[in-house]
């Protein structure tokens, strides 16, 4: 097993907490940026991605956003996709000037709504080697409708209300990450709170809180346009049971990507993260990375 050792970089100001996990040898070696989903954290079950990217030859970065987790940051529990994109840059500027990382071998990998930060991303950088997402949420207006008009309707009071807070810098206005059908929560869909709750390992906190105005971004944000854009080879994991947004718009972004491709699953939006459906992904994962960061040349350079 590959060990883990804390670090952290810095973006917009504040430190972000970070997580290197590095192969045996002296390198250099490609490496794998993950990103996390709405809300999540560090501690959320990315332990397993990390040793099996190592374990293939990886350098493997996590981080949590700013505002969030383990990193600096107020108010707590801000997200704003336009400084979590910085705060991916900043992760990408760190990892390059690693001794023992190639800078022109690097991947993106995002899992759930940090799948919409990784298209937007590689959109932008043209020079990443190789993109990866899982149970991807690339539409979160769709996502956003998912629980009906009625729930979007409710949370328009307390976006409104935090938006204006924002503006007149007075304390934010907070709701549910996610909660059960019919409360005020971000995410209502049925079985959404269970599979939540179910990233978190015993004894760890999760803070079930986001600023209100996200919603507001979230309501108007559609990433799978810019598929189109993306130079880099891009593997899209769809869980065909997908709870959380419609699968056909995953297997719609990987059909614009000009390298796009898709692998299905017969998983919900959850499942993905658990045995005996997470090792399957996971080969295959490692196998496209291989396969695009090069990684067989190198071992028998």
């Amino acid at each position: 097993m590959s060990d883990t050792m804390d670090t952290s970089f810095w973006s917009g100001g504040s430190r972000c907490a970070a997580w290197l996990t590095r192969p045996t040898g002296a390198g250099p070696f490609p490496a794998v940026v993950l990103v996390h989903g709405f809300g999540a954290t560090h501690e959320m079950r990315l332990a397993q991605y990390e040793q099996a990217f190592a374990a293939a030859g990886m350098a493997v970065l996590s981080f949590d956003f700013r505002n969030i987790g383990a990193s600096e940051g107020t108010p707590r529990q801000l997200i704003s996709v336009r400084r979590q994109l910085a705060d991916i840059d900043a992760a990408l500027d760190f990892i390059r000037r690693d001794p023992k990382v190639d800078g022109g071998r690097i991947a993106l990998w995002g899992t759930s709504m940090g799948a919409t930060h990784v298209l937007l991303t590689a959109a932008r950088h043209p020079g990443l080697a190789a993109a990866v997402v899982q149970c991807p949420v690339v539409n979160t207006r769709d996502a956003a409708f998912g629980s009906g008009l009625r729930h979007v309707l409710r949370l328009a009071g307390p976006i409104t209300d935090d938006l204006v807070r924002a503006a007149l810098r007075l304390p934010r206005r907070y709701i549910g990450v996610v909660g059960e059908p019919g409360s005020s929560a971000m995410v209502t869909v049925p079985g959404a709170s269970d599979g939540w709750y179910g990233m978190v390992p015993a004894g760890v906190d999760f803070d079930n809180r986001v600023t209100a105005a996200a919603g507001a971004e979230l309501l108007t944000l559609n990433a799978s346009r810019k598929a189109r854009k993306i130079k880099c080879p891009l593997l899209v994991c769809v869980s065909d049971r997908e709870t959380l947004t419609d699968p056909r718009i995953a297997v719609k972004t990987a059909e614009r990507a000009a390298r796009g491709v898709a692998i299905h699953y017969p998983a919900d939006h959850f499942e993905v993260y658990h045995a005996p459906l997470v090792d399957e992904i996971i080969a295959d994962q490692v196998a496209f990375l291989t396969r695009h960061l090069r990684l067989s040349e190198a071992l028998h350079a």
